[in-house]
């Protein structure tokens, strides 16, 4: 194998990274865009060498890949991009319906746990296609939304309806920081192939670096196709999203991977094993 499958959800919260791939970074690598649910799938199912997923995605496939150090995707409170949008206040949810997006995982087990360890409350959840346009269908409570749609949301909220941020309430509830997604690799690939493993996390963690070192260029390249500001997208990238997957940052991965694990949404808590890379 010469040309390490890598796959790359196209989120504002890796505008860093997309910029880097556009300008050189994906040299070398055959580079697969696509949302959270997809790409989650392709690399559990040998279809991607290494991934960025949603975090509960290795905990339920962790005897399959290890995950790459340094990087992730974080937030030490509020988000901003994962966002409940409700008719009423959250602690007037009980038995409602609840739509949740399909593009994401860690998103709806991050709901549940908030929606019942913090609010006593034990939603019927359903898994539908939704715009932020229409946030809410007619014959729901509410709805979970995340990514672009979600910041777009959180910039132009209804005065009619309540919306909360799943950051900002996993830290009110936990006290730690939250990790969203990480960058896996798949086992088998890791071990026969450290060299290209080598290559791609390189690649990956200095591509982050480099584009906030040249944050402007970075947020000017997304203006013309995204519905933002300047000043929305420089707040978003650096002072609330974050990159570093440090000891702290573990530390609130092991706690969801745990409180996941009390509510049955994982069938065991996983050893987080890092792949063995010169960092």
């Amino acid at each position: 194998m010469s040309c390490p499958r890598v796959g790359h959800i196209n989120f504002l919260n890796v505008l860093p990274l997309t910029w880097s791939y556009a300008h050189g970074a994906d040299q070398g690598l055959a580079i697969t865009r696509g949302v959270p649910a997809v790409l989650n799938n392709d690399i559990v199912n040998h279809r991607l060498d290494v991934s960025n997923v949603s975090s509960i995605v290795y905990a339920r496939d962790s005897e399959e890949l290890v995950v790459l150090p340094d990087v992730c995707i974080s937030t030490d409170g509020a988000v901003q991009s994962i966002l409940l949008v409700s008719r009423k206040p959250i602690d007037d949810i009980k038995d409602d319906k609840i739509i949740l997006t399909a593009k994401s995982a860690t998103s709806h087990c991050l709901l549940k746990i908030i929606l019942r360890g913090a609010y006593g409350a034990i939603p019927n959840y359903f898994v539908r296609h939704i715009t932020p346009e229409d946030p809410i269908p007619e014959d729901a409570t509410a709805s979970l939304l995340i990514g672009d749609d979600a910041l777009w949301l959180y910039h132009h909220k209804q005065p009619d309806l309540y919306y909360y941020d799943l950051g900002y309430e996993w830290k009110k509830m936990t006290g730690q920081k939250m990790v969203y997604a990480l960058w896996v690799a798949n086992k088998n690939f890791a071990e026969q192939n450290p060299e290209l493993l080598q290559l791609v996390y390189d690649r990956i963690h200095r591509a982050f670096q480099t584009g906030m070192d040249h944050k402007k260029e970075v947020i000017e390249s997304a203006l013309p196709h995204k519905p933002f500001t300047y000043e929305q997208l420089d707040d978003y990238l650096g002072p609330t999203i974050h990159w570093d997957l440090t000891a702290e940052y573990l530390e609130g991965l092991r706690t969801f991977y745990s409180l996941a694990h009390q509510m049955n949404l994982i069938e065991h808590i996983p050893e987080i094993k890092l792949a063995d890379v010169k960092r």
